[in-house]
């Protein structure tokens, strides 16, 4: 499912319009940015958490000459599901 799939599913499954149902999609991607960045999370209970995750400095191989290649240290997101859709995608039963 791509971006306009997803606004399409939304505004069926809401009743909201296809321009509501994207600039609420729109606000909640910009809402999770814009709060990552800040460095905090975002948890949706029942869906799951949306954080950061600092990745130390390090070195790796260039696969092409063997040779040494320092990499920086970087942020990078991270979703981490929740119980409940866990079990709903594996189609087991919550307890």
């Amino acid at each position: 499912m791509n971006k306009t799939e997803l606004i399409e599913a939304i505004a069926k499954d809401s009743g909201l319009s296809k321009a509501d149902s994207s600039r609420a999609l729109e606000s909640l991607l910009t809402t999770v940015t814009k709060t990552l960045k800040k460095g905090d999370e975002v948890a949706i209970t029942g869906f799951g958490k949306f954080s950061i995750v600092k990745r130390a400095a390090r070195t790796g191989r260039n696969p092409q000459t063997g040779e040494a290649v320092k990499i920086k240290a970087s942020k990078s997101p991270k979703f981490t599901a929740g119980a409940t859709f866990k079990n709903a995608v594996s189609g087991r039963r919550s307890r």
